[in-house]
Parts: structure tokens; C-alpha cells; sequence
């Protein structure tokens, strides 16, 4: 039998509320709505005092956005699924903070996904996601942090401390100035998170690499060498535009 999860809804308009608690009934009996609210500061309060399993929350509140919810905790020890009309940015910065979200209209399966993603975590007791990365994208509107899943911690992964991130069939491997960090993520994944990054450059179908990273480049072979003795490889088809990344 699937645990109940308690849960908690936050958006400020009236509909929304009703569609979501309303999807939540039909699709997702396992969730018990335990409060509705249209501002996060009331929230707050109950929050603290209820302790729920779960807060659904909108990110585009008057007063407070949904995100600033880490402002008021010392720790978040809830889930969290922010509900977004869709922005891309937005997006890009819930997929590098690891924070789980449903675009409006939210879809029934993307709902049915989500719960099932909570209850896992809640019945595992793994560690919840770091919503400050998720604050500091967006506040910055840069990709500063990526949170990455390795062995079953969860890290936060400086960009500017990455080397390359190299494919290694459906796993990526994450290679940093202090250690390397094997996550269940293509190299698509990275490369649409950081396409915003200057700095980095997809230079093989295996292989994402920091230019500023780059100790040497053999143009007969086509290797490039990175900090730290890593070895990339370079496409034939890619070696212009490497090149003229490597001189600006």
C-alpha cells in the first residue's frame, strides 16, 4: 500500500488552488491536502507548525516568489514541487538545482510522476535537494551550481570548478580540480544546462570541456589536453570552431 503524504498547497490564485487540489484527489489519493494558502508567508507559519511531507508552490507570487521559501527556514526538511507557467530560464535553473516542478496547465502523468519521485525519497530518506542552488539561479540568472547525484549523495558542483564533463553511454562523468563525480545524466543534459557558459564548448560527441581548461592541442590527432592530465578528443567536424574558441 502506498504511504500517505501530507501536503501543502501555496499559490495565490483562487483556480489554481482548486485545479491542483483537485488533480491531487482524482489522480493521486495517496496525497492528503492538509492546507491551502495564497500567499507564503501564512504558509510559513503552518508549515513550522504542521510539518508536511510535501509543499506544492507557486513561483510567481506577489510579496514573496515561491523560492524565497529558504529565507524563512534554518533547514528545509520537506519536499518541495514548485508549480511555473513556463519560463525557460526558470526551467534551466530547476534542472541544475535538482528541484522537481510542474509547468501550468500541470499535465495528469508529469503530476502522477512527481508524487511517485516524493514518496521514493520520503520511503528512501534520502537527502532533499539544495533549494538554495535553485534561489542563487535564479536571483543571478546564472548557472553557478549544479547539484549532481553521485552514489546516492547528493553534491553541489561548482562550474567554475569543472574540467570536462566526458560521456560514458546513458552516465556522464563529471571531472573537477578535486574529483570526479559519476551521475545517471547524458551529456546532452550538461551541455543544455551550461549553453549560456562561454566557456564551454562541446568539442566531441563524448566530450563537453572548459577552453580556459586546456593545456595543449595536437591538431594531427585531434587530442586535447585539459588540467590534470585529462585527455579529451576533438571531432574533425567541430576543429574551426575549437580553434577560434581557443584564440578569443
Amino acid at each position: 500500500m502506498t504511504s500517505k503524504i501530507t501536503a501543502i498547497i501555496v499559490d495565490d490564485e483562487e483556480r489554481a488552488l482548486d485545479v491542483l487540489s483537485n488533480l491531487l484527489h482524482s489522480f493521486c489519493p495517496n496525497v492528503e491536502i492538509i492546507s491551502k494558502f495564497n500567499n507564503l508567508k501564512d504558509a510559513v507559519e503552518v508549515i513550522k507548525s504542521k510539518k508536511p511531507d510535501l509543499v506544492f508552490l507557486d513561483i510567481e507570487m506577489p510579496n514573496y516568489s515561491g523560492y524565497e521559501i529558504v529565507n524563512f527556514f534554518d533547514k528545509i526538511n520537506f519536499e518541495i514541487i514548485f508549480v511555473t507557467a513556463y519560463d525557460q530560464y526558470a526551467i534551466k535553473a530547476f534542472e541544475c538545482s535538482a528541484v522537481d516542478y510542474l509547468l501550468k496547465p500541470v499535465e495528469i502523468p508529469r503530476l502522477k510522476s512527481a508524487i511517485d519521485k516524493v514518496g521514493e525519497r520520503l520511503l528512501d530518506k534520502k537527502q532533499i535537494a539544495n533549494y538554495s542552488v535553485l534561489l542563487d539561479s535564479l536571483k543571478s540568472k546564472n548557472i553557478n551550481n549544479i547539484v549532481v547525484t553521485d552514489k546516492g549523495n547528493q553534491c553541489i558542483v561548482p562550474t567554475s570548478e569543472i574540467i570536462a564533463i566526458e560521456a560514458q553511454e546513458a552516465y556522464s562523468i563529471i571531472h573537477t580540480n578535486f574529483k570526479k563525480y559519476t551521475v545517471s545524466k547524458n551529456l546532452k543534459h550538461f551541455e543544455k544546462l551550461l549553453i549560456d557558459n562561454k566557456n564551454f564548448f562541446r568539442a566531441h560527441k563524448s566530450w563537453l570541456i572548459d577552453i580556459k581548461a586546456v593545456d595543449n592541442y595536437n591538431r594531427s590527432t585531434g587530442e586535447i589536453g585539459l588540467k590534470h592530465s585529462i585527455k579529451a578528443k576533438l571531432s574533425k567536424y567541430r576543429k574551426e570552431d575549437f580553434e577560434k574558441a581557443l584564440a578569443s
